[in-house]
């Protein structure tokens, strides 16, 4: 009996044609205005995409011309190392191989020892040379810089070892000189 009065109540409601108040109504402006954010958003999504792919580029490119410079950095301390070479040659060893107090069977390993750290130094322009100008190498800049890096040291070595050469060849120059000096002497008794 209940369920009959509930469903006869129930067919009146809806025959009466009511309109309940507070009934949700479908807003057409919120829809249009949540697709204009919508689209906005993937407009700054896709500027922010661009914008990181500028920065990636922007930064390679960094990277690339900072490894140029490192390897312009080498290449010129390699080659004032080299000029550095080539004035101790024209200059001190001339001197040493000229001085009466060299034996003359010590000029030959002189001339020998120098002209070791001579050749090492023009095998390392002929190398350097081709690391900057071959891709059959297939380097990267960065492993380019690297090895011209350690041709570098390399060169400061042998500025080294020929600068200690020189030195130790002056000192026995000037030991013999004082030598003669003493041995020659007048003695006035």
């Amino acid at each position: 009996m209940k369920t009959k009065i509930l469903v006869l109540a129930i067919a009146l409601l809806f025959s009466l044609n009511i309109k309940a108040q507070g009934m949700p109504t479908y807003d057409n402006t919120n829809f249009v205005s949540l697709i204009k954010q919508l689209v906005e958003s993937g407009k700054q999504t896709a500027q922010m995409i661009k914008s990181v792919k500028f920065l990636k580029d922007a930064k390679e490119s960094i990277e690339k011309v900072s490894s140029v410079v490192q390897q312009l950095r080498a290449v010129q301390e390699i080659a004032q190392n080299n000029q550095r070479l080539i004035n101790v040659m024209q200059n001190d060893l001339q001197d040493i191989l000229n001085s009466p107090y060299i034996k003359p069977e010590e000029v030959t390993r002189v001339a020998q020892s120098f002209d070791a750290i001579v050749q090492n130094s023009l095998d390392t322009v002929d190398f350097m040379g081709e690391i900057l100008s071959s891709d059959n190498l297939k380097m990267s800049d960065a492993e380019r810089a690297e090895v011209l890096k350690e041709k570098e040291l390399e060169s400061k070595e042998m500025v080294s070892n020929i600068q200690t050469k020189t030195k130790r060849y002056r000192d026995i120059i000037s030991f013999r000189k004082m030598q003669d000096k003493i041995n020659n002497r007048e003695t006035e008794y």
